[in-house]
């Protein structure tokens, strides 16, 4: 178990608070701002159908970009600073990602092709600084040599977060209240598994996705938009690698997977989810959703959520807390038997 010095302690929760005020100041700014250009989108489990600012990602993104330089610089550790480098870099640059795809709709391959590209600073900084520790710790096993294997883990590690989280963004609430639970339960993992950088990282995004929170939860007053969900993706699966949290992140991150599994497995193929036909949900007249009975429907987390009957927004939501809730327990779990 790490252990911080009282200063360095500050300096954690220094990051964590600046990047909460930061957040709070910039997402109704966003909001205001994607109102009078008109980017909105429509929240269909409502039976009103009310129109809501889009992209409030890029409230997430900024905070990122300038809480956590802030808060690096209070570290002398050299290692640290480069190590949070590539992750700025690489969460940046799936933002970036983000941002084309909201105003330009990019194709689900091309989409992935760009998230996998994102992770390209990670390799690059490590090529010049070694700055990634290829050796993965196991429960039981300790760590594992995969010298060779490692550069094709990182690109595909953070397009995978990256395009888990974005198909798990799909009502209010579900992708910052997971995130939160996520996160913590990686600043956990962290202090046990002495990372300094995961303990960092984990502070600043906690913060960002408290405040974020506030305007995403039910009812809405914000969408997160792709420059959202691939931004806090990117940053799970970056956190996952200059973290040394490889394992645990894998196992907090299992209800994603299985959302992620279900909607391939039943599609057959990368598809973007506004190019479904049939959705997997539909709206009663009660205001309750319940699983949709056309067969040709693909067949998310949710449509599990609702097999014993309709429910309301609400409701499903609460559903995604509990199962990120019991996986980041499991997280944590695996992390005090790598000490043990």
């Amino acid at each position: 178990m790490i252990y911080l010095k009282p200063i360095e302690v500050l300096y954690v929760i220094f990051g964590l608070f600046f990047s909460f005020l930061i957040c709070n100041f910039l997402v109704p700014y966003v909001m205001r701002k994607m109102k009078d250009l008109k980017i909105t989108g429509v929240d269909v489990h409502k039976l009103d159908k009310p129109v809501i600012p889009e992209m409030g990602g890029l409230a997430i993104l900024i905070s990122i970009i300038v809480g956590l330089p802030l808060t690096a610089v209070l570290f002398e550790d050299n290692l640290i600073r480069l190590r949070l480098l590539g992750f700025l870099l690489t969460v940046a640059a799936s933002g970036a990602v983000g941002i084309i795809d909201d105003l330009k709709r990019l194709g689900a391959y091309t989409k992935t092709i760009l998230t996998v590209i994102a992770a390209l600073p990670l390799l690059i900084i490590n090529f010049f600084y070694p700055i990634l520790v290829s050796s993965p710790r196991f429960p039981f096993i300790g760590r594992t040599r995969l010298s060779i294997l490692y550069p094709i883990y990182v690109p595909v590690n953070v397009a995978v977060c990256s395009n888990t989280v974005n198909m798990l963004d799909i009502m209010n609430g579900v992708m910052p209240g997971t995130a939160i639970i996520t996160f913590g339960a990686m600043l956990c993992c962290s202090v046990l598994l002495d990372s300094k950088t995961g303990i960092i990282i984990s502070a600043v995004m906690l913060g960002v996705m408290i405040a974020y929170y506030r305007f995403n939860r039910y009812p809405a007053r914000v969408f997160s938009g792709d420059v959202g969900s691939l931004t806090v993706g990117a940053a799970i699966g970056a956190l996952a690698i200059v973290g040394e949290l490889e394992v645990v992140t894998v196992i907090a991150l299992i209800p994603f997977i299985m959302n992620s599994f279900y909607m391939l497995s039943s599609m057959g193929k990368l598809m973007e989810y506004r190019l479904v036909k049939s959705p997997a949900t539909m709206l009663l007249p009660d205001g309750r959703i319940a699983a949709s009975k056309d067969p040709k429907a693909p067949i998310p987390l949710v449509r599990m959520i609702l097999a014993r009957g309709p429910l309301t927004e609400p409701e499903i939501v609460k559903g995604f807390y509990l199962l990120s809730l019991f996986s980041s327990f499991l997280a944590i779990l695996t992390a005090i038997l790598m000490v043990w």
